[in-house]
């Protein structure tokens, strides 16, 4: 169903209801309008009410989280756009904003606070003049159209989050589909590794294959099962090895010297070889590890 007109409150407006209208702009382009809905409004399905309404009904694109109980698990109306739209889990878990986002709407900034374990001042020490001049800029019109500035900006940066969404779920599904499961053993330890290969069954390879790698374990929820990851270098023919969430075990400066390691980051968190075969790939990870 496309949607003709969203509605939002007027009056100030906080970063949850605004980047609500940024993802249903980039979805459907149709105008924005700050009151309060009719009840006409909350009924006809082609109207999005967003952060207004007092009603939670997706089917009917009314997303207001207001009239929660005060249990509820914190929740704010970007959540509701994004659960609707089946993206909400993947944004929760690769968004790190998302979270605290829900929990400064719905539960303000000293109890977020207290959840982050920061003092008060830390959660106003990380606003952006960005973020308050479009907050500003957002509350001062009762209405918002395509080909306006500051609409087309919206639109973009709805369209760039759920573009990432994308990206990230089709990258993790084809790690899923491709990757293989290593154990390398070096003395005493076992150093568990996830190991991409290139191309090994027609599909392209990631814009970012670490970074894809690495979306995978958290997303199957191996973060302290991983020690080392594999993946093609994106700027040759070779691999990358890193070393995952800095595994003390391993320190690939060590690899220094190597004739196929053309780069051992100092730091030993890296290192880029030409090696293509994985019983070599293998030999490099235990080289690497600290017996």
């Amino acid at each position: 169903m496309q949607i003709q007109r969203i509605v939002t409150h007027h009056g100030g407006a906080h970063k949850d209801d605004l980047l609500a209208c940024c993802v249903l702009a980039a979805k459907h382009g149709c105008p924005i309008v700050r009151r309060d809905p009719t009840p006409e409004e909350l009924a006809d399905v082609t109207v999005a009410t967003v952060d207004i309404g007092g009603s939670h009904d997706p089917a009917q694109n009314n997303f207001d989280h207001h009239h929660f109980p005060r249990e509820h698990p914190p929740t704010c109306s970007l959540s509701l756009v994004l659960d609707a739209l089946g993206v909400y889990q993947d944004a929760l878990q690769f968004c790190d904003w998302l979270e605290p986002a829900e929990w400064f709407d719905s539960r303000g900034p000293n109890r977020t606070a207290e959840w982050l374990g920061v003092p008060r001042r830390a959660v106003s020490q990380m606003g952006s003049p960005i973020d308050a001049t479009l907050l500003r800029r957002f509350a001062a019109q009762p209405e918002h159209r395509p080909g306006e500035t500051l609409y087309e900006y919206m639109r973009f940066v709805g369209q760039d989050l759920l573009d990432f969404l994308r990206e990230v779920r089709e990258s993790i599904d084809l790690v899923a589909r491709t990757s293989q499961r290593w154990s390398v053993t070096a003395g005493s330890e076992v150093i568990e590794t996830v190991f991409l290969p290139r191309g090994s069954d027609g599909d392209a390879l990631p814009d970012e294959p670490s970074g894809s790698v690495a979306r995978y374990i958290r997303a199957k929820g191996l973060e302290k099962v991983i020690g080392a990851t594999v993946y093609p270098d994106r700027r040759g023919s070779g691999y990358g090895i890193s070393r995952y969430e800095d595994d003390p075990r391993l320190d690939f400066s060590r690899l220094e010297g190597q004739p196929d390691v053309h780069f051992a980051h100092k730091t030993g968190f890296v290192c880029k070889t030409t090696a293509t075969a994985p019983d070599r790939l293998r030999e490099l990870i235990r080289l690497a590890v600290k017996i």
